[in-house]
This record gives C-alpha cells, sequence and structure tokens, in this order.
C-alpha cells in the first residue's frame, strides 16, 4: 500500500502523472480540486466547507490498497501530511506551462472562455493568478509557498522536471524507494 501526493503548479501536470501513477500501481486516484470545489457550472466557483472537504478526503483517502493524491492541499490538508509515503514536486518552465493551460482550457470550455462567452472574464483571471505562481510571495499558492511547506515535511520529496515525457516520470516515482519498497503491484 503506498500513499503518494504529486504537486506543483497549475499545468504542472500534477493530474496527468497522478492518474498515470494510479493506473501503473493499481490504486486510486484523488484530485484535491474534486474535494476543495463544490460541483458547479461554471467550474470551480464555490469552495466546498473546509470541514467537510478534509472529511470527504480523509474519508477517501481510508482506503486499503492505496491512493495518489494530485493536485495542492497546502493550507486545508495537514491532517493528510503524515500519510505520504513520498511527495513528487512538479516543475516545468513558465512558459510552457501557461502554453498548457491555454490549450487545456480551451479543450474543456471552448467558446465559452472566448470573447463574450459565460467564463471569459473567469478565466482571463484564471490565467492571470497561474501565471503569477513562478513570482508570487508564500501568502497564496505559489512556488514561494510550495517551497516553504516542502521545507517542513519528512516524507521524502522526488523532485521532476514535467516537461519530460509522462511515463519517464511514472517510472522515476515508481522505481524511488519510497515507492518500490511498499508498491503492492498486481499484474497487468
Amino acid at each position: 500500500m503506498v500513499h503518494i501526493h504529486v504537486m506543483g503548479a497549475s499545468g504542472s501536470g500534477t493530474t496527468s502523472l497522478g492518474l498515470a501513477l494510479a493506473e501503473k500501481l493499481d490504486i486510486a486516484h484523488l484530485d484535491t480540486d474534486d474535494f476543495f470545489w463544490l460541483p458547479t457550472d461554471p467550474p470551480f466557483t464555490m469552495p466546498r466547507d473546509a470541514d467537510e472537504r478534509i472529511r470527504l478526503l480523509l474519508e477517501e483517502t481510508a482506503r486499503p490498497d492505496g491512493w495518489v493524491l494530485s493536485g495542492s492541499a497546502l493550507k486545508w490538508g495537514r491532517r493528510l501530511e503524515p500519510l505520504y509515503d513520498l511527495i513528487v514536486f512538479l516543475r516545468i518552465e513558465p512558459e510552457l506551462r501557461m502554453a498548457r493551460i491555454r490549450a487545456r482550457e480551451i479543450v474543456r470550455y471552448g467558446n465559452r472562455i472566448g470573447p463574450g462567452g459565460d467564463m471569459e472574464v473567469k478565466s482571463g483571471k484564471f490565467l492571470e493568478w497561474a501565471a503569477s505562481y513562478d513570482t508570487s510571495g508564500p501568502e497564496r499558492r505559489s512556488l514561494a509557498a510550495h517551497e516553504q511547506w516542502l521545507e517542513t515535511q519528512t516524507s521524502p520529496v522526488l523532485r521532476l522536471d514535467s516537461s519530460r515525457e509522462i511515463d519517464d516520470l511514472t517510472a522515476e516515482v515508481v522505481l524511488h524507494p519510497a515507492i518500490a519498497a511498499g508498491a503492492v503491484r498486481r499484474p497487468r
């Protein structure tokens, strides 16, 4: 049984790597956005009550077969920190990260984020927020906040450049001693 937390900036590939690891290790994939945000249309507009989100997340992390948690639970997920066997911190050049985000937003929302779309303003604010990750201070979700948080963790931290192929990243995580020792792999 393994518990992996994959974190990084929006657009760094945390969800993609989380899904790949969950499939490879045959364990559950959990994403912090599914717990932090209430399901709304447009999405990501109403945060879930903090007590409710941690209750739901703790319920899901009680699985006997392990899990991969992707995303950021920086300030609200402290109760999970002792559970992590490995923290994977993804970094990528800001220009490539923002290109990924823009492409993802177009695929997800299409004309809704374009001129006159019902998500145009919200999308613009999100892109502005995401672009400031590398330069903002530790008071918000940023590189500074992530680095500050990583310094406090007792679990091993694996830093990866997420511009690499997903299969290479997955292999490196799976071969990490903290995972290789505890992973229960079923034949595929």
